[in-house]
């Protein structure tokens, strides 16, 4: 038997809860699936949406990769779809999965009117930026923030 070919999912209200453990892996400061539940619904009624790379059968059924996204708008990028919190299963790695799911947003972006993708990365991410520049991505900005 061959093994599940993830396929994408639009996450709603019922999936939502499937998914905390692999946002973790990103977002450790979660502490529990209610506070992911209500931050995610909370940020869906500003437009805020997950997209998964999910299986549905095999050792580990449920999401291998997802990112929250939205759609935005400004004066230095236009309308563009920005990707707040992509992640793929650290055991799952190397299996194409990510960039997969950063093809089908940028595909979405495309369809949906937006002039690019943009995506922030810690600047001590090393891996990730790899991975990125290989999908095709450039950093082209510095941010700075400060708690307030």
């Amino acid at each position: 038997m061959t093994a599940d070919v993830p396929r994408f999912r639009n996450i709603g209200e019922a999936e939502i809860g499937a998914c905390y453990g692999l946002m973790r892996q990103l977002r450790p400061h979660l502490a529990s699936v209610d506070e992911f539940i209500a931050h995610w619904r909370r940020q869906s009624a500003e437009g805020y949406r997950i997209l998964a790379l999910w299986q549905d059968s095999g050792p580990h059924p449920g999401p291998c990769a997802l990112a929250g996204y939205r759609i935005t708008e400004n004066l230095v990028h236009g309308r563009f779809l920005y990707v707040d919190d992509p992640v793929a299963d650290a055991a799952e790695r190397g299996r194409g999965y990510g960039a997969r799911l950063l093809g089908k947003l940028k595909a979405e972006g495309r369809t949906l009117g937006c002039r690019k993708l943009v995506l922030d990365t810690g600047l001590d991410n090393y891996l990730a930026h790899r991975f990125y520049f290989r999908q095709g991505l450039l950093a082209r900005a510095l941010r700075f923030n400060i708690p307030l």
